[in-house]
């Protein structure tokens, strides 16, 4: 954790304002109380400027799902993002396998990503991404251990730019972790989230 403050604040001193602003923003933004969030090292080669964050959503002192979201900066453009930013995530959470299963659950999984930055009122650009279904099963010294399954969304969107040049990079990142909570099986957050449909049937929670 050290080391990931002090790159960051290294980062953060030679960064083009734009970067800095959105960065900051990221840094003061308010998130659920489920939400353990905090910065970890990002990726050195995707962009000239990256931010990473690692989060985790905690009920009762258990692991529901966790993530990792990642905010890259190219001030000269990228053809493939079609702008100067890129938030780039990886979302994954135990399920039952009866869940796992149901043929349906890539496409639902992905709208949620959708879903979550359409109902905050985001605009992006170029997502791209996969949905991951995973199985485990255990043999020998682990043969007590029930068979597990998990789902993984990999995903990356362009955040169009404000005023500034700079995106709403706090709305982004309270969009991402609405999916991290859903995905986790949380209740919606207020009223306003009636509509989210949650994953009912996940495997109970991992001790930390």
């Amino acid at each position: 954790m050290d080391d990931a403050k002090e790159g960051d604040r290294d980062a953060r001193e030679t960064a083009p304002p734009p970067f800095r602003a959105a960065v900051d923003a990221l840094r003061a933004a308010r998130l659920r109380p489920e939400i353990e969030i905090d910065p970890t090292r990002p990726p050195q080669r995707l962009a000239p400027f990256a931010y990473a964050l690692e989060a985790a959503v905690v009920a009762d002192d258990e692991d529901l799902a966790d993530g990792r979201l990642i905010l890259l900066h190219d001030p000269a453009g990228h053809d493939a993002w079609q702008g100067s930013f890129r938030l780039v995530t990886l979302v994954r959470a135990e399920l039952e396998p009866e869940m796992a299963a149901d043929p349906l659950l890539p496409d639902v999984s992905w709208s949620w990503l959708t879903g979550a930055l359409q109902a905050r009122g985001l605009s992006y650009g170029e997502p791209s991404g996969t949905v991951t279904r995973a199985s485990s099963h255990y043999f020998g010294g682990l043969s007590e251990r029930p068979a597990a399954s998990q789902i993984e969304i990999r995903a990356s969107w362009t955040p169009r730019e404000g005023l500034g040049g700079v995106p709403d990079t706090a709305a982004h990142l309270a969009a991402w972790c609405d999916l991290l909570c859903q995905i986790a099986g949380l209740p919606p957050a207020g009223p306003g989230d009636g509509s989210v449909v949650t994953l009912p049937q996940r495997r109970g929670p991992q001790s930390r």
